[in-house]
């Protein structure tokens, strides 16, 4: 059976477990799956770049940030990430505005030091938050290239609820190998060369 979209999801999971009474908590073992996952995988299909005008010490991220990969403005200026007490400790020697060379994270936003003195185009590139499968939304990427994450992450988290022990370890193994021919499909897709096409003669 074809797993493409949410209900073939929740169908298969049904048909592994053998068990026809699970409809109401079937989607509880999806969303924990989907919790686990955006803590498992990083991989370049999450990553977005966004920009925006930076003219304010704090500024929003994004509604589906996860984590930050590059922080620049937009004349190349590369911004390094400190810690709180490195911020505290420079703004404790001079409050003067002037172009942002630093930032950390605090909360849902992120705080720049020196505060800028003028607006400047901020250049964001990140991991997105992948979009929680719903009968309104009945697909996303990970399911399209890796439906067996999705099957055996929310089988994973069945086996608790249905108090199966044996189970636990074998779906948990199956989803980590899954995980795992993710990240190193990511890193191909990373790091592979260029197609190179013969020159005719």
């Amino acid at each position: 059976m074809a797993i493409t979209t949410y209900a073939e999801l929740q169908s298969s999971i049904a048909d592994f477990l053998n068990r026809d009474d699970l409809a109401p908590v079937i989607p509880t073992f999806i969303a924990l799956a989907e919790a686990q996952m955006d803590r498992d995988i990083r991989h370049w299909r999450q990553e977005k770049r966004v920009e925006a005008t930076l003219d304010e010490q704090y500024e929003n991220l994004p509604t589906d940030f996860m984590e930050w990969q590059d922080v620049s403005l937009s004349d190349g200026t590369g911004l390094q990430l400190i810690s709180m007490a490195d911020m505290q400790d420079r703004k404790g020697r001079s409050q003067e505005a002037g172009k942002p060379l630093y930032f950390r994270s605090t909360a849902d936003q992120l705080e720049f030091y020196p505060a800028p003195d003028q607006s400047y185009t901020l250049s964001l590139q990140y991991y997105a938050r992948t979009p929680a499968l719903t009968d309104a939304n009945p697909t996303n990427w990970i399911l399209q290239y890796a439906p067996d994450v999705y099957l055996y992450g929310s089988l994973a988290h069945s086996a608790p609820y249905l108090k199966d022990d044996a189970r636990i370890q074998i779906w948990a193994a199956i989803y980590q190998n899954a995980i795992e021919s993710m990240r190193l499909e990511s890193e191909r897709g990373k790091h592979s060369g260029p197609l190179k096409m013969g020159v005719p003669r």
